[in-house]
């Protein structure tokens, strides 16, 4: 554990210490700063379970990787202890649940209405449920909806551009495969020391959506976006299930209610927010947009790596049922 992390573990189990004192205590964590959506989303969350709860909840949010990665909190929501909420990303959870990777899978999404539809027809339930079961975490809802493109200190405006390009990919090994489909050389590396492994020339970039961008300032190292529009995020908003049992049934109403709120309040952002990011960097020239001409060829390439993965995972119903929509 680095100095920040044992400082932030110390802060949340201080903050435990101090609340029990006075009754029911929930912590959050989110590993981005507090501009970014998750962070407010999280904020967000524990403001509407603290006003339905109907008694005193003492809550904090720990942002800035303050209690680790969100595959360190997720772990910890599993075991019950030091987080009880966070917003984690689908390729985090695989170790528990084969088939979460599929929430996140790229090219799955046509775009951002079709995202939409899949969300409101409850697509991804069997997906939570599987979460549920074999994890002991919660599902509450999902926010996400940034569109994501490959961010690169070189333009990538064709499959050619992208051959042998060092790119930095989430830990699910269905990512890895996918990108590896298209001609890109994957890599994974930990989301807080992606900057740095561009700067050092470790990689050449990675894929990611306008909040990140701006957020942990990847332009700096890699200014072009190509504009591959790949995947449109899921990143669910999960609860500990052996926190929700220990909690009282007017909290637990109030959980569940907030969550639905909450990740409604994160997906609504981040669409209305994702674009005219995107766009305001671009303007400030931090950024350099470039448009990329072999979408079509690339999700041909990885239809076949995907149906295989949906196979081997069981998830052929999701699956077909999202792309049907």
């Amino acid at each position: 554990m680095n100095r920040r992390h044992f400082l932030g573990s110390a802060a949340a189990l201080a903050f435990a210490g101090s609340a029990a004192a006075d009754g029911l205590a929930l912590r959050g964590a989110s590993n981005l700063g507090n501009e970014h959506v998750y962070t407010r989303t999280m904020r967000r969350f524990f403001e509407l379970v603290t006003q339905y709860a109907g008694q005193p909840v003492a809550t904090a949010v720990h942002p800035n990787g303050e209690l680790g990665a969100d595959k360190d909190y997720f772990i910890y929501m599993n075991q019950g202890i030091s987080v009880d909420a966070g917003i984690v990303s689908p390729a985090h959870m695989a170790t528990f649940a084969r088939t979460a990777p599929l929430m996140d899978l790229p090219f799955l999404f046509r775009d951002v209405a079709h995202w939409e539809r899949a969300l409101a027809a409850d697509a991804l339930k069997p997906i939570a449920d599987e979460i549920a079961r074999r994890a002991d975490v919660m599902v509450l809802g999902y926010a996400g909806g940034g569109v994501r493109h490959i961010v690169a200190n070189r333009p990538v405006a064709n499959l050619a551009a992208l051959k042998g390009l060092k790119l930095r990919v989430q830990a699910a090994p269905i990512h890895t495969r996918i990108f590896q489909g298209i001609g890109a050389a994957p890599s994974v590396i930990a989301y807080q020391e992606v900057y740095n492994a561009i700067q050092s020339g470790v990689i050449n970039g990675l894929e990611n959506e306008a909040a990140g961008i701006e957020q942990m300032k990847f332009y700096e190292v890699a200014p072009h976006v190509a504009l591959t529009s790949h995947n449109v995020t899921v990143r669910p908003l999960c609860f500990s299930g052996k926190t929700f049992r220990k909690l009282p049934p007017k909290v637990q109403d109030a959980v569940l209610r907030a969550g639905r709120e909450a990740a409604g309040f994160a997906r609504k952002t981040e669409v209305d927010e994702d674009a005219v990011r995107l766009a305001a960097m671009a303007k400030s020239g931090r950024v350099k947009l470039v448009t990329f001409t072999d979408r079509a060829k690339a999700e041909a390439l990885v239809r076949p790596i995907a149906e295989t993965y949906v196979k081997q995972v069981g998830a052929e119903a999701i699956y077909n049922r999202i792309r049907s929509l």
